[in-house]
């Protein structure tokens, strides 16, 4: 007999959610410190949501997931978590959402599609091409809007396939969120960062 989630469990995986990713991909002073720098534009990004769609999701994937996945890509360290005592291959196998693999795919789209479209401005006739450079720009922008939309509808129909549907909506509530959770989280970590202190100690994560 199935049940149906209450506030209280969706609020709970949500933290749970929220708590791994944490301690498991946010170690590194530099990551979260360029996790606020992208906090930031995302939020500036929902804004432009409301008047320029185009231009919110140049900000968007432009400044707000380059810096946030440069932290990731290049600055948070791999390997065995000596933290959480977990290896990173276990990382990436419970990953709700996009982990390195599944990120790098994404990233690839991306990259390709501002290519694409200056070869094929109308995109093989699908769309009608903007004119000049400020047209191709806006193009560029609604394209990287639908990319996001569509990437994460794909993943949440990975999870809903698995039997996951919840797991799927709470990722999606948090990624959403994600940009005022990170800026709570992560505000002082310039600061630490300016004290030469490159790797969070995790205190509040170890075992007593």
């Amino acid at each position: 007999m199935s049940t149906v989630p209450t506030v209280s469990t969706f609020l709970q995986t949500l933290a749970t959610q929220r708590w791994d990713d944490h301690r498991y991909y946010h170690q590194s002073r530099i990551n979260q410190t360029l996790h606020l720098v992208s906090a930031c534009s995302f939020l500036v990004a929902y804004v432009l949501l409301f008047t320029d769609p185009a231009m919110a999701a140049i900000v968007g994937w432009g400044v707000s997931m380059v810096t946030r996945q440069s932290g990731h890509f290049f600055f948070e360290p791999r390997g065995f978590d000596q933290v959480n005592q977990v290896t990173d291959e276990y990382k990436e196998e419970v990953k709700v959402g996009f982990n390195m693999q599944r990120k790098s795919v994404l990233l690839g789209v991306w990259a390709a599609i501002p290519l694409l479209l200056w070869l094929q401005p109308a995109l093989f006739g699908l769309i009608e091409p903007g004119v000049g450079f400020e047209g191709w720009l806006h193009d560029v922008g609604i394209a990287w809007l639908a990319l996001a939309v569509t990437g994460i509808g794909f993943r949440v129909l990975q999870l809903s396939l698995q039997g996951r549907p919840l797991q799927g909506l709470i990722w999606v509530t948090k990624i959403l969120t994600d940009p005022f959770h990170d800026i709570v989280l992560y505000h002082r970590a310039p600061l630490a960062l300016l004290r030469g202190e490159r790797l969070d100690p995790m205190v509040h994560v170890r075992p007593h």
